[in-house]
């Protein structure tokens, strides 16, 4: 825990330094206003303890500019000349307590270990907005699969070193899994792990709520706001679909890589943060990188760790186990005996190309759970596109009609193409009857 005191008197400082270092903070004295607002400046903190007189300079005004520059400081007011009044004052004005001197090692001890409560609860609220959000199960670190084994297993080895990792895959192969199997692996399992949806902001919405903002940066900034850097201070922090973020904002993140330094939207102060970086990404970089759309030089300060996470169709083999996690999942969350799939199910679900990946799958198992009363599910309970695949695959040659081999190899197509248009190019056909031939085999 990072610790400032802010005191004119030296010996004062030194005493309750020695204090603080002995509960293993890490501790920054300063003796001045000036000095004081360049501390937290330089670095985030998580308490002060400010002394309500500073020479001739006056701490109870210092005590707003502290937290407009850091608004998550705990900041304790510290006194000889301790009043009613002026404790209620301080607390008025944003301190979490006031001490008077002489004060005891009890007293500071704690007031740290409140401190340190509060940022417990707010990592666990920050952790617990984040798995709401993307309610999934734990990620599986022992696959059946050669293929996700290896990712898995570089997933476990880069997880012990701080380095980026950048994780590559389709949409929906699980990469958000895996980077918060990674965060609970790390050193860092005990802070935050926090999440940017690169893709769902706009450029400077982007910018706020990844690095914050001052008041009055933009319309609708009516107070300075940390982003998600400051909030994962010493935990880490995962770009989702990093390929999406605009230019101006990669140099930022370039220099954040680079110098752990970062300025809030609006402000021109410079800030650092010890965060580690998480990125995934759906795109080809490489040819986003010879396209002009994304820097090199960002691409090469990522992916210092690499890793592909394959599409489940390379994967087969655990399309019926993932399914069955699910199912669990899933029935423990609607409070029910957990449901048994029908070999014509399984059938099903391991003859379907998943062109979603396993967040198709995931979502089809929740839909059975929700909608299929019955304690086992038939091919029925899943949509029209998956039941269809309960049987065998049509092949060429065989007594199937030509809409069957058609829808086969249209749906085979799709799955391991990255647009429509790409799909459409190959089967020949214009990308408006492929939408519709698409749609059809999905109601159907």
């Amino acid at each position: 825990m990072r610790v400032l005191i802010v005191d004119d008197e030296r010996n004062i400082r030194k005493t309750l330094s020695v204090c603080l270092q002995s509960m293993g903070c890490e501790v920054t004295e300063t003796g001045s206003v000036a000095s004081a607002l360049e501390a937290v400046a330089r670095a985030p903190h998580d308490v002060a303890f400010v002394d309500l007189r500073l020479g001739r300079e006056d701490g109870m005004s210092l005590l707003p500019r502290l937290l407009a520059e850091s608004p998550g400081l705990d900041v304790v007011m510290v006194t000889a000349y301790a009043a009613v009044d002026t404790a209620v004052e301080a607390i008025k004005l944003g301190a979490k307590d006031y001490l008077p001197k002489p004060f005891t090692p009890a007293q500071i001890e704690r007031a740290v270990a409140a401190a340190r409560t509060r940022r417990e609860m707010e990592r666990r609220v920050l952790d617990l907005e984040d798995r709401l959000a993307d309610a999934m199960p734990e990620a599986d670190l022992e696959p059946q699969s050669a293929a996700m084994r290896a990712a898995t297993e570089v997933i476990t080895r880069a997880a012990a070193h701080d380095v980026p990792v950048l994780l590559r895959g389709e949409s929906g192969t699980g990469k958000s899994i895996l980077a918060r199997a990674l965060h609970q692996m790390s050193p860092r399992r005990d802070r935050p792990f926090a999440v940017v949806n690169c893709p769902s902001l706009s450029e400077e919405l982007l910018a706020s709520e990844m690095f914050g903002h001052a008041k009055g940066a933009f319309t609708g900034a009516v107070r300075d706001q940390p982003g998600r850097v400051e909030a994962a201070e010493g935990g880490t922090l995962f770009l989702d679909e990093v390929g999406e973020v605009p230019q101006t904002i990669q140099a930022k993140l370039l220099r954040f890589l680079q110098d752990k330094q970062f300025e809030r939207v609006g402000e021109t102060r410079t800030r650092t943060a010890d965060v580690r970086i998480v990125a995934a990404t759906n795109r080809d970089l490489d040819e986003a990188v010879r396209a002009g759309q994304f820097r090199e030089d960002l691409l090469f300060r990522l992916n210092v760790v690499e890793v592909t996470v394959p599409p489940l169709r390379e994967r087969r083999e655990e399309i019926l186990p993932l399914a069955r996690r699910f199912l669990a999942f899933f029935a423990r969350a609607a409070r029910r005996a957990v449901p048994e799939l029908t070999k014509e199910a399984e059938a099903a679900l391991a003859g379907y190309p998943w062109p979603g990946n396993v967040r198709e799958l995931r979502n089809a198992i929740e839909r059975a759970v929700i909608l299929s009363p019955g304690q086992r599910l038939a091919p029925e309970a899943f949509p029209g596109r998956i039941a269809q695949h309960s049987g065998a695959a049509p092949v060429l040659g065989g007594d199937y009609t030509a809409d069957a081999i058609e829808r086969e190899h249209i749906l085979r197509v799709l799955s391991r193409t990255k647009t429509q248009e790409e799909a459409a190019r190959i089967l020949g056909l214009d990308v408006s009857t492929l939408w519709r031939k698409r749609r059809k085999y999905e109601e159907g």
